[in-house]
């Protein structure tokens, strides 16, 4: 994709949560920028707020999120792979979520600023999901 696109980067960090099959959490799941949850035969994964998880779940993170400013049109092509495919060259891993108007990008937060450059330099900008600033 060529098109330009703007990315939000969120504060508050994430986590990737597997629990098995069936199980419902037990915690607050629906907190932090994206909360999600998916279930399968084999398992039940979440995404939730990194610092509401409770001590002993297995979980990837903390995560940072990135959120694709839309709504993005169903019928545009290549959104993710135009973002995905310089981050694998990179070998920055990511897990990509798709709400039904936008995408989501979540890196480990260690390799954050790697992808918000790699982001830059295609032509993207990557600006924090909230911006700060004093009253005009």
């Amino acid at each position: 994709m060529s098109l330009p696109l703007h990315l939000m980067r969120h504060d508050q960090e994430v986590a990737f949560v597997r629990l098995p099959a069936g199980e419902e959490p037990s915690w607050d799941w629906r907190t932090g920028p994206l909360a999600s949850i998916t279930y399968t035969n084999s398992e039940t994964s979440i995404v939730s707020a990194f610092d509401a998880l409770p001590d002993g779940v297995q979980k990837e993170g903390p995560l940072t999120a990135f959120e694709i400013a839309g709504p993005l049109d169903f019928t545009m092509v290549g959104v993710l792979s135009g973002l995905l495919e310089p981050l694998a060259r990179k070998k920055i891993s990511i897990l990509a979520l798709s709400t039904y108007d936008t995408d989501w990008i979540l890196v480990d937060s260690d390799r954050a600023d790697d992808a918000s450059d790699t982001w830059r330099r295609g032509g993207h900008t990557v600006a924090p999901a909230k911006l700060s600033g004093g009253r005009s």
